[in-house]
């Protein structure tokens, strides 16, 4: 893993930055680690105009991310985080999609509360309403299971502690984040935030990330390695989400051990295929500015579906939340195949172990 570059004698603007992305150029080249490293760390320090750091992600993201450009930036945002957890054995910490889903449920806290009732200890890191889709997250699922995640680094510690289970606002770990809601949301498109925002996760943890169709993934994985992590799962699910597909196959790259190895979720392998996604009622297109996340039909919705799964009953969400807590238990090395986290996350689901670690986190949150 890399460390913080050493004290620089003259820090380089993001204007300078630009000029070496600049597209025409004969001259104008990838950033170097510790170039995209000086990038963010100006970023995140305010030391730069709205109107140049857009321009830079736009830039970067018109480009192509590398590998250490991406190392880079999310070395710098670690570096300005308070990031819990760190050295909490059997811990896995999901990194989803923070602008939400706008066409899927998001189970990844169902999945959570199976894998931490089978043995792990899970930190999902989220956040509520981020432009520019402010889709629906994490947070709207524990928003409407009256439980909510918090904003305090510290506080998650105790939840993971006592419950095996917490959730945590990244705005909250990097509160410069809060400050840059503005610029994503009059950029629009995805930029370098969206995916550095999700490797705010501690290094001595596994992780589970999700990943955005096309080439990307063997960039995350590789990302996640630099990173310092010994293990983990980058997994492309539908809309970018960590919860993969009950009607075909989904792609993802597993980090074990330091070796990359190409993983295949195929649900009918496991009896877990079906017709339907788990799916959000579609309403009309929400207003200006907002999304489905700040839908509260949407957000109850969510909520039900998840009380429907712990619950025991059968149907695509159940089959989604199943397969997504085995990629959790495979990445921290609880279960050695997807077929034997399967196994256990369905022990954990019928045994009530699940709800129960939902008790927990009801009891302190």
């Amino acid at each position: 893993m890399r460390a913080r570059p050493a004290t620089l004698e003259s820090p380089m603007s993001l204007r300078s930055l630009i000029r070496i992305l600049g597209p025409g150029r004969k001259d104008s080249r990838n950033l170097t680690y510790d170039e995209a490293y000086r990038a963010f760390d100006r970023i995140l320090s305010g030391a730069e105009s709205d109107v140049q750091i857009a321009t830079f992600l736009v830039l970067v993201r018109m480009k192509g991310l590398t590998v250490e450009e991406l190392m880079g930036f999310a070395k710098a945002a670690r570096d300005h985080a308070t990031i819990p957890c760190n050295d909490v054995p059997g811990l896995v910490t999901i990194c989803p999609p923070h602008d939400g889903l706008e066409r899927s449920a998001p189970l990844e806290v169902a999945a959570g509360l199976v894998a931490a009732g089978a043995g792990a200890r899970v930190l999902i890191l989220a956040d509520r309403c981020v432009p520019p889709r402010r889709g629906l997250t994490t947070a709207s699922v524990l928003e409407a299971l009256g439980v909510g995640m918090t904003w305090d680094p510290r506080e998650v510690e105790t939840w993971v502690a006592k419950a095996r289970f917490g959730a945590c606002a990244v705005s909250g770990m990097l509160p410069a984040l809060m400050s840059l809601r503005k610029v994503r949301n009059d950029v629009v498109i995805r930029t370098p935030l969206a995916t550095v925002e999700k490797l705010l996760a501690p290094a001595s943890g596994a992780v589970l990330l999700g990943a955005q169709n096309g080439p990307v993934l063997g960039t995350a994985v590789e990302v996640i390695h630099g990173l310092g992590h010994a293990r983990g799962i980058a997994i492309q699910g539908p809309e970018g989400s960590v919860v993969p597909s009950v009607k075909k196959r989904t792609r993802g790259i597993e980090l074990a051990e330091r070796h990359l190895v190409p993983i295949n979720v195929e649900p009918e392998d496991f009896g877990l295929q079906g017709d339907l996604e788990p799916e959000i009622p579609e309403f009309g297109p929400p207003p200006e500015g907002l999304g489905t996340g700040d839908n509260p039909e949407l957000v109850k919705f969510v909520g039900d579906v998840t009380e429907s799964v712990l619950a025991g009953d059968a149907g695509p969400a159940r089959s989604a939340t199943l397969l997504t807590a085995a990629l959790i238990l495979k990445a921290g090395g609880f279960a050695f195949t997807l077929a034997e986290g399967v196994d256990r996350a369905a022990r954990s689901l019928d045994s009530g172990a699940a709800r129960d670690a939902l008790a927990r986190l009801r009891e302190i949150a």
